[in-house]
């Protein structure tokens, strides 16, 4: 006769599902980390503790990157409570790492104030580690959907620039089109 598990309140199942989930979860206070399970934690190399109640800005590339990225799911939070990208992230020992990213806010009139976010790996870091701060800018912009010219008015750049940065991931990358490139580059891990 086999041995039924004990009995575990739908409160400790529902820690053990967070903390035990395949992809890092984390919960955030107006960008400030306030939980996350031990998937987010590894994924960015840190302790759990090391993060909890740090800013995101830490969690980037640069100061700068943390600055272009920070605000860009807002106003879809503020409509539709949820936003997904993929993002370039910095792993603790300084290597890149490219994730899917989801976020649903607890707080659509101030969506920032409490949000939920998941985070999966799409790539080895090697290859995000190739790419150029400026070729991460046009990436990440392809993969919000966005358009040559609406990418270089958001970085303040020429449509011609834009359009080059593009050929050459193209060609560094072997692929035919925007929707191939993001295509290899989630599929490289």
């Amino acid at each position: 006769m086999s041995q039924s598990a004990p009995e575990i309140s739908d409160q400790t199942l529902s820690l053990l599902a967070f903390d035990a989930a395949p992809v890092g979860i984390v919960l955030s206070e107006d960008r400030v980390i306030r939980a996350c399970n031990a998937r987010f934690a590894e994924l960015f190399g840190y302790p759990r503790a090391a993060l909890l109640g740090e800013s995101f800005r830490m969690l980037y590339p640069s100061g700068g990157d943390f600055d272009r990225v920070r605000d860009i799911g807002l106003e879809p939070l503020k409509q539709a409570a949820t936003y997904s990208d993929e993002r370039i992230m910095r792993h603790a020992s300084g290597k890149p790492i490219w994730f899917r990213f989801r976020a649903q806010t607890l707080t659509p009139d101030a969506p920032l104030s409490r949000v939920v976010m998941s985070f999966a790996p799409l790539a080895r870091a090697e290859a995000a580690q190739s790419l150029t701060p400026r070729e991460r800018d046009v990436i990440s912009g392809l993969s919000r959907g966005l358009t040559s010219k609406e990418i270089a008015r958001e970085l303040g750049l020429s449509p011609r620039s834009i359009e080059d940065v593009r050929a050459r991931l193209l060609k560094k990358f072997e692929v035919r089109n925007a929707s191939a490139l993001l295509a290899r580059l989630s599929h490289l891990g």
